[in-house]
């Protein structure tokens, strides 16, 4: 499985490991990937995704799934995320009406 995030697509680096004597070797910088459970309240359900830890923060940050991704540009989201933008603007655009 990809080491990426489902909503920002953060995905590994690579850069060097540089020891005491100034020797580099290759190494990956993986991200901090963790499953978790978002609840929508525009679709009323849990959302399982794949995030790393700093976008859960973001999240919160901005009040929830919902708030993060319609506040968010849709060049900043991956496919998946745009998707989920989608099913929300949809859901809660009745609510408005």
């Amino acid at each position: 499985m990809a080491k990426k995030c489902a909503l920002t697509g953060t995905g590994p680096m690579s850069g060097n490991n540089v020891s005491h004597s100034n020797r580099k070797t290759r190494r990956r910088f993986v991200p901090n990937i963790q499953i978790v459970s978002l609840y929508s309240d525009a679709l009323k359900r849990s959302v399982a995704l794949r995030v790393t830890v700093a976008t859960l923060r973001t999240v919160d940050h901005n009040g929830g799934l919902d708030a993060y991704l319609l506040s968010t540009s849709s060049k900043k989201l991956t496919e998946e995320a745009v998707k989920l933008k989608r099913q929300i603007k949809k859901a809660v655009a009745p609510k408005a009406a």
